[in-house]
């Protein structure tokens, strides 16, 4: 009983169809003389409606079944009245083109109009031999409004890709945005606790002080990495409903903040200048950018540089923010330049604000990268000078 009533909520149009096409050839029928044939003419209405409850599953059936029904109907001499009839093959034709591709149901509906076409030749020339013309118009305007039923469906199911598609992207570009949030807060924070640990266990017997501030060290930057990891999975639990609320982000005025405990990895951090000094008038957007910038490239100071020093240096130039940090290391493998997400992150943040990130390593020892950010720039603008 449920089926039945599922299929009935779904396909009552069809069954409208069917009414609609039967009553309305008994009618024609009668005023033009046909009601001893009254019978067949319905019962080839009747199979050529039916099909349509399977168009589902088995369009290219619903077409062919549609097109003989149709025929037949043409076909029987002295012929039966035009009329609804061609309401089931319109919708046939609508339903294989909405659900197929092109190249599956072009030879179907190429075939059932043949057909069609040629069983209402074989009734104009049996009526009417003599109004070419007449036989002529009557053909191309099925062949019009079957072709314009096909392309309305083509229309309608690019439209609906198309959306579909758009809907999939935004969803693609959302999850890679968290993945490159929890990339520059998470990852970041396991590149500090790892250096720290490293430190600890080197001094824990000589000066256990030394060790203390690594280990106080290892415990803010983790709870800071967890509250991170945290903020993302709440976004991503199907349970919370709206979207959460995001912490505010970082900015170039927590530079000291990171520096510090980059310091406490072991690396020194030379701020030049004060991040203080260019943080006016910055736009939010370009401001947490560059933020993220240099807390990617000192992470990789960390992971991967071996380096004593890193030199960070930003500078506001007509109307543009430079960035650049520099390394004493071994410099960074150069599958990292182009795999992962830690450059080629940083170096598709920049560019969505409209800006440019160069990497790579240094003449002498050392790595540098470098980015300049519009600084009037925000999310989906380009303002490239």
């Amino acid at each position: 009983m449920d089926f039945l009533a599922d299929r009935l909520r779904r396909d009552w149009w069809v069954l409208l169809v069917l009414a609609v096409t039967v009553i309305g050839t008994v009618h024609l029928g009668e005023q033009d003389g046909y009601r001893p044939a009254n019978f067949w003419a319905c019962a080839l209405v009747f199979v050529a409606g039916v099909p349509l409850l399977w168009r589902e599953t088995r369009p290219e059936l619903t077409v062919l079944v549609n097109a003989a029904a149709t025929s037949a109907y043409f076909g029987v001499s002295p012929g039966f009245p035009d009329g609804p009839v061609y309401l089931s093959v319109l919708l046939s034709v609508f339903a294989i083109a909405w659900r197929r591709q092109l190249r599956t149901w072009l030879p179907y509906v190429g075939a059932a109009l043949v057909a069609i076409m040629v069983a209402l030749l074989v009734r104009e020339l049996r009526v009417d031999s003599s109004s070419t013309i007449g036989t002529v118009a009557r053909l191309v305007w099925f062949s019009m409004v079957t072709s314009a039923s096909a392309a309305l469906a083509v229309a309608l199911r690019s439209r609906n890709e198309t959306r579909v598609e758009q809907i999939r992207r935004t969803a693609t570009e959302e999850r890679l945005r968290m993945a490159q949030d929890l990339h520059d807060g998470v990852g970041h924070g396991l590149a500090v606790i790892a250096m720290q640990a490293g430190v600890a266990l080197h001094v824990l017997d000589q000066d256990p002080a030394a060790a203390r501030r690594s280990l106080e060290a290892i415990r803010d930057t983790s709870r800071e990495s967890l509250d991170a990891l945290r903020e993302e999975l709440v976004r991503l639990s199907p349970t919370t409903g709206d979207t959460a609320p995001r912490s505010p982000r970082n900015g170039l005025g927590d530079l000291e903040v990171l520096a510090a405990r980059v310091r406490a990895g072991g690396v020194q951090v030379v701020l030049d200048p004060g991040p203080t000094a260019v943080t006016d008038g910055i736009a939010p957007e370009a401001d947490a950018v560059g933020y993220v910038v240099v807390q990617e490239a000192l992470t990789n100071v960390l992971r991967h540089a071996a380096a004593s020093t890193a030199w960070v240096r930003v500078r506001s130039d007509g109307g543009h923010l430079e960035i650049s940090v520099r390394d004493d290391g071994r410099g960074t493998p150069g599958e990292l330049l182009s795999h992962g997400m830690g450059i080629p992150g940083m170096r598709s943040r920049v560019e969505a604000l409209g800006g440019t990130l160069d990497a790579g390593p240094l003449a002498d020892s050392g790595f540098e990268v470098r980015a300049v950010l519009p600084e009037g720039a925000r999310a989906g603008e380009d303002v490239r000078s």
